[in-house]
């Protein structure tokens, strides 16, 4: 399968950008319009985070997050066929402040929200970083589909890690250097494990293994947050959370975390994954109160 899937996802890669976005408009609108799919799940989200908002403005957020969402499906494929010049072209970073940590001889640890686009993200950290960078992914069922996925985001470098097997794959990449690149916001298996923190005024559980991974290892911990700043071209801003994780009480590291995806959510509202499921568990004081980071 993967030799009939390959060669006609490459073909497509090959179309002008601007076809692909074409197509990206039309499945867009089907998705919104006919498909609706998880709209109950991104207007109820889009409710909570903003409920000063009219029903308009929230729509109108919607439809961008629709159109972002298809975008990075399709400019995924044509990452594909991307030549190093067209990268260049279209990722921007202020890289050098990663670096600065490699030229001390130290790991890093590079956390970010589920924003768009992170396969552009992924290959231009590692094509323009001087870590090896280490991403987690979730194998995709299909195997020609997650065969496909891996080469497409392992072309320049990244070693990458199956998040159903992270703890123990870690340990062989950990006696090196390394920039681990962590999606932080993920919801938890156990919201009872969970550090609960004020997320858009609302008790929200967030995982814990970001947080102990980074006071584990006592390394720099720097928010990523990337964005569009026009179709097709992105950049990511990086900035340093802390240098010293283990100097924060249990929770307030992940409680900074959350504040950081926050503002850049506020800021570009459309360029969240609204379709995940963030408020998925409600706050429960009898079951979670002690979890709560005051």
């Amino acid at each position: 399968m993967y030799y009939i899937l390959y060669p006609i996802f490459y073909l497509l890669s090959l179309l002008p950008w601007r076809v692909m976005y074409f197509l990206s408009d039309a499945i867009a609108g089907l998705i919104y319009h006919v498909l609706g799919y998880r709209k109950e799940v991104v207007m109820q989200n889009l409710l909570i985070a903003f409920p000063e908002k009219t029903e308009k403005e929230r729509i109108q957020i919607a439809k961008a997050f629709y159109l972002n969402f298809t975008d990075t499906f399709i400019e995924t494929i044509k990452l594909l066929s991307i030549s190093e010049k067209g990268l260049r072209k279209r990722f921007s970073s202020n890289i050098e402040v990663v670096d600065a940590f490699y030229d001390q001889g130290v790991d890093v640890q590079l956390e970010a929200g589920h924003f768009f686009n992170w396969e552009f993200i992924n290959l231009g950290v590692s094509k323009y970083g001087k870590y090896p960078f280490v991403g987690v992914y979730m194998p995709v069922s299909n195997k020609a589909v997650n065969r496909i996925m891996m080469q497409l985001r392992s072309r320049y470098g990244t070693i990458l890690i199956p998040a159903t097997d992270f703890r123990n794959k870690f340990r062989e990449y950990a006696k090196d250097r390394y920039s681990l690149g962590l999606a932080a916001d993920q919801n938890p298996g156990n919201p009872a494990n969970a550090h609960w923190v004020y997320f858009f005024n609302r008790l929200t559980p967030f995982v814990t293994g970001p947080e102990k991974g980074a006071k584990l290892n006592n390394i720099p911990v720097i928010f990523a947050n990337f964005y569009k700043k026009k179709r097709g071209y992105y950049h990511i801003q990086f900035e340093v959370i802390t240098t010293e994780p283990r100097t924060f009480e249990e929770g307030k590291l992940t409680q900074v975390f959350a504040s950081y995806v926050e503002k850049a959510i506020k800021q570009i509202p459309d360029n969240y994954l609204w379709s995940h499921k963030r408020w998925k568990w409600e706050f429960d004081e009898e079951k979670y109160g002690d979890r709560v980071i005051k």
